[in-house]
């Protein structure tokens, strides 16, 4: 049950308004569709599979947890720019009404955005309604009925929202909790907590594996509807028989079925419900107030409504689970259920960030964590280029996490229109709650907005040119830019050097090194070795992925005759990183300088979609 007061919502909230290298080269930025992107990087040998030791990467053993106290204050004492994290709501509120990249609806009625670095809260703010509608038309339109005004209650910073499939993460830390324990083992199958679980072909069928998402198990089935009562709709679902041509740790599907059988395993194992193991494992130790299953009455009023679901018999469902199967489960599951703040959630993050403990209170070991955000599905990224997945958490998905990716970032997304999203290397995190199904789910998703504050928040971040010739390619989608240096003259033996920071959605995205013997009619990219610190690593031409968010000292060999040089990347349609920048470009050869970035040569730059970078 979910109590009145939060311990952030007592902090008083701040009110806040709306809101590269010099070388004879050429670079190009692509951006091309998913799937046409991936065929041409993955045609010629990636720059990552050409890396030796020393090729950029972190891993969760990389990681130092701090013991971060939340408060609120400003972008600026934690290193932010302060004009993007200032644009956040003002970013939000454009997709209350029907956008470009959001065009037949609008994407929600209402969102929270809370966004934290080192344990300061730099952004919290609210924008539209929690409750604007009472029904839905009639198809195709489905247009929102709206309520009369003085019934609409507009959004506020500490409106509860259904968290609907972050919900899976309470559901991931009291499991761990038992793990801790000695309770329950990661590689057991699941049928030696819960026997019944075996049918169906799944005795084999290990914990990991549904915390991993590869049991093979089907993503849904309708519980609600297909069964009489919340007895039989469980012993279903734990019945369910592995997809049709599945074999357990065989392949990636995304299932709800699998996280439901793990909320019945750890009640099984401590004799104690779900909802119990909960409040007293993770929600009452972080101080997390406004965080349960199954909200009183008395909080309609903070609550922000969801769909219209005469379907069910429900109407417009209001302060209930939105989830079907989980209401048919009297509101408490393993997959969905949950209702909390924006500022409850913070608390949550940042207790990960702080390896599992906030204010003394741990719930997690850091060894658990460390755990939880290993890549356990990497062996099956080819077959599957969205299972990056440790221990309940997503990792590195650019399609929401967008330039706070990285091998280690992880997150969460729910289907009612909120998402989490968790980056250990810069301490930061943002929170996006938002009733997008509110009035209807087919109104469309809310990707858009949650790509938008990930990037508010990634843009903040400085990448600090080394001088004041630095290069950018601009942050834009499905687009083909380039930066173009004509050398002097031909080379013959020469060389170039120039710094390179690169942060590319993996395998989508990516930057490549190219030279012209022609004039600039034709490209070959040019092999280049990449030097920081001590690390040492070698590319064919091309880098893709997660960079180090360091600035790389690279090197190649000119071919004779050559007459130009560039740097292409590419993009696809809708996610990115943080872009590509060069700085400090120099080329040489035995007759002396090529070109010069920093000095008279910067004029023969030809940029295309490329802007100076300034900070």
């Amino acid at each position: 049950m979910l109590q009145r007061k939060s311990p952030i919502a007592a902090i008083r909230v701040r009110p806040r308004r709306p809101a590269t290298v010099g070388l004879a080269v050429a670079v190009l930025v692509v951006a091309l569709p998913h799937h046409g992107a991936a065929a041409a990087w993955t045609d010629a040998p990636s720059a990552m599979a050409a890396a030796g030791p020393g090729a950029p990467g972190v891993t969760p053993a990389d990681l130092r947890f701090r013991r971060d106290t939340l408060r609120y204050g400003s972008a600026r004492e934690v290193g932010l720019l302060a004009e993007p994290v200032a644009r956040m709501p003002a970013d939000l509120a454009g997709y209350l009404e029907p956008t470009p990249d959001h065009p037949a609806h609008p994407t929600y009625a209402g969102a929270v955005v809370l966004a934290a670095k080192d344990g300061v809260i730099v952004q919290h703010a609210a924008v539209g309604t929690a409750v604007r509608y009472g029904a839905v038309g009639p198809a195709p339109e489905l247009p929102g009925v709206e309520l009369p005004a003085d019934q609409r209650i507009p959004a506020r910073p500490d409106t509860i929202f259904d968290l609907a499939s972050v919900s899976k993460l309470f559901t991931t830390i009291v499991v761990l909790q038992q793990v801790e324990r000695g309770r329950v083992d990661l590689d057991a199958p699941v049928a030696r907590y819960v026997p019944e679980f075996a049918a169906g072909g799944k005795a084999a069928v290990t914990v990991r594996m549904l915390l991993t998402h590869t049991s093979g198990l089907p993503a849904f089935t309708p519980l609600w509807s297909a069964y009489p009562t919340p007895a039989q709709r469980l012993a279903a679902a734990l019945a369910t028989p592995l997809a049709p041509g599945a074999s357990p740790g065989g392949g990636y599907v995304y299932s709800d079925l699998g996280l439901i059988a793990l909320g019945v395993l750890v009640e099984r194992v401590t004799g104690r419900p779900l909802a119990d193991l909960v409040r007293d494992g993770v929600t009452a130790p972080l101080g997390m107030r406004d965080t349960g299953y199954n909200p009183g009455p008395g909080l309609r009023p903070r609550i922000a409504a969801t769909e219209y679901q005469p379907y069910a018999g429900r109407g417009m469902v209001w302060g209930e689970v939105h989830d079907e199967n989980a209401w048919s489960l009297g509101g408490v599951a393993g997959h969905a259920g949950v209702f909390s703040t924006a500022a409850d959630l913070a608390v949550l993050c940042q207790s990960l960030l702080n390896g599992g403990e906030y204010r003394g209170r741990r719930v997690l070991r850091p060894e658990t964590v460390r755990t939880m955000l290993v890549n356990y599905n990497a062996p099956l990224e080819a077959a599957y280029p969205e299972s990056d997945r440790g221990l309940g958490f997503e990792l590195n998905k650019h399609w929401y996490m967008m330039g706070l990716s990285s091998p280690v970032t992880f997150g969460h997304t729910g289907f009612t229109g909120t998402s989490l999203v968790i980056d250990p290397i810069s301490h930061s995190f943002v929170i996006l709650l938002s009733n997008r199904v509110h009035p209807d789910r087919n109104w469309g998703s809310n990707n858009v907005a949650r790509r938008a504050v990930a990037r508010d928040l990634a843009e903040a971040m400085p990448v600090r040119p080394r001088s004041a010739e630095a290069w950018r390619a601009d942050p834009r989608d499905a687009a083909t830019v380039t930066l173009t240096a004509a050398l002097r003259r031909p080379a013959r033996g020469g060389t170039a050097e120039f710094l390179l920071w690169y942060d590319t959605e993996p395998r989508f995205d990516g930057a490549r090194v190219e030279t012209s013997t022609d004039g600039g009619t034709t490209w070959t990219p040019v092999r280049m070795t990449l030097r920081h610190g001590g690390q040492r690593w070698s590319s064919d031409g091309t880098v893709t992925g997660y960079g180090g968010r360091v600035w790389w000292r690279a090197s190649l060999r000119l071919p004779d005759g050559a007459t130009h040089l560039r740097w292409s990347s590419s993009t696809d349609a809708s996610s990115q990183g943080r872009g590509g920048y060069v700085d400090r470009i120099m080329a040489t050869d035995r007759n002396g300088v090529l070109f010069h970035g920093e000095g008279a040569d910067a004029g023969r730059l030809r940029a295309e979609g490329w802007s100076p970078a300034r900070t």
